[in-house]
Order: structure tokens, then C-alpha cells, then sequence
């Protein structure tokens, strides 16, 4: 079984992209639409990283963040937030609300992977 990579974004052609590199490096890919989506997914099962946009509806990225870093089982998870978002102010805000890396759009599939695998450890 490959590692699981939760994909966070309101954008169905972002998540596509997304999954697409992944699951080409041997990923499990699990997809949530906003914030809220992806926290009805975290349900105990392992997940070695999370990838979420900033600006979704229903829930923000840097609010999933602080949910996320609120649930035991996935306090420990890395989150890469990968957004339009490029200002020092918002990026700050996700490094304090727990996110690891940060990667703005548009982005290279090779970008995402390198950060992709400092994070999710064989």
C-alpha cells in the first residue's frame, strides 16, 4: 500500500493535476473540495501528508490547518499549502497555524514532488 496524500482544493482541475503527479510516483490519492470536505474524510486511517488550497469555500485552508493540527491522530501530519496566495502576511499566518511548506500556484507537478517527498518519508 503507497502513502496517502489528502488533495484539498475547491478547483476539481487543480486536484486533478495534483492527483495525477502523484499517483504517477505510486501515491494514494484521497480529494476533498474545501475544508470541510477534507475534515469529513480525516477518519482515522493514515494520511502522511495534506496538501490544501488557501481560498476555498465553507472552510479556508489555514482554518483546516488549525482543525487538523487539533485531531490527534493527524497532529503530527505535514500540510503543504499550495495556493495564489504569495503575500509574507498570509504565508506567516499558515507557518502559525502549522503549515510545513508553502507553494504557489501556477506551479511545476516536479515542484510539488520535491516537496512532496522531503515530507512523506519512505
Amino acid at each position: 500500500m503507497g502513502k496517502s496524500i489528502l488533495i484539498v482544493d475547491d478547483s476539481a482541475s487543480v486536484r486533478q493535476v495534483v492527483s495525477i503527479a502523484l499517483k504517477q510516483k505510486g501515491y494514494d490519492v484521497i480529494e476533498g473540495s474545501d475544508g470541510k470536505d477534507a475534515l469529513a474524510k480525516l477518519t482515522g486511517q493514515k494520511v502522511h501528508l495534506i496538501i490544501s488550497d488557501v481560498n476555498m469555500p465553507n472552510m479556508d485552508g489555514i482554518s483546516l490547518v488549525k482543525a487538523v493540527k487539533a485531531m490527534p491522530a493527524y497532529k503530527f501530519t505535514p500540510i503543504v499549502m499550495l495556493t495564489t496566495e504569495s503575500q509574507e502576511a498570509k504565508k506567516k499566518e499558515g507557518q502559525m497555524a502549522g503549515a510545513k511548506a508553502w507553494i504557489v500556484k501556477p506551479f511545476r507537478p516536479d515542484q510539488l514532488l520535491d516537496v512532496v517527498q522531503k515530507l512523506v518519508l519512505p
